[in-house]
């Protein structure tokens, strides 16, 4: 279990971010289509996991937006914007955004927040996820993670950058 802050609050984790090096844990997630999405839909390519709340909340709006910026020079490389929204939500917001380089999928009937150990297991957003990055290589091993430490702060994007430069 991880401790971070809501507002300066502590809040917990339902675990730890998947250890650098480890084999990422499989998921099934769900596509604006409603369909179950997993690791094996992206097989061969490097993934970005940007993990946020809710895409109704301004910091997650912020970060989805940043990462569609640079998404489209990346080679050979996915993000997938993951969060408790439904698929309906997220395809509103992305549409409404003019967002088409980053994938959306919905935590929804999925165990994926405790598998990745970023569930939230207390205070108001309990069952939502905490804000994190997990870079993944071609072969779904975990290279880079960041749970952020304030849920209201955004990511290291220039970490992430640097990280995904080096795999």
């Amino acid at each position: 279990m991880a401790t971070i802050t809501f507002q300066g609050k502590p809040i917990h984790t339902s675990g730890d971010l998947p250890a650098v090096g480890s084999q990422a844990p499989d998921f099934k997630l769900v596509s604006n289509r409603l369909k179950e999405v997993s690791l094996a839909n992206y097989a061969g390519k490097r993934k970005v996991l940007n993990i946020v709340p809710s895409l109704d909340t301004p910091t997650c709006q912020t970060s989805t937006r940043k990462f569609n910026e640079k998404a489209a020079r990346l080679e050979n490389t996915v993000v997938l914007v993951i969060s408790a929204d439904l698929p309906f939500a997220q395809s509103r917001f992305c549409e409404a955004e003019g967002i088409k380089d980053v994938i959306p999928l919905s935590t929804f009937r999925s165990s994926f927040g405790k598998d990745y150990g970023v569930e939230l297991t207390d205070s108001v957003l309990a069952g939502l996820t905490a804000r994190a990055v997990v870079l993944l290589n071609e072969d779904d091993k975990v290279v880079y993670t960041e749970l952020v430490s304030e849920i209201a702060d955004e990511p290291n994007y220039e970490e992430v950058w640097d990280a995904l430069k080096d795999i």
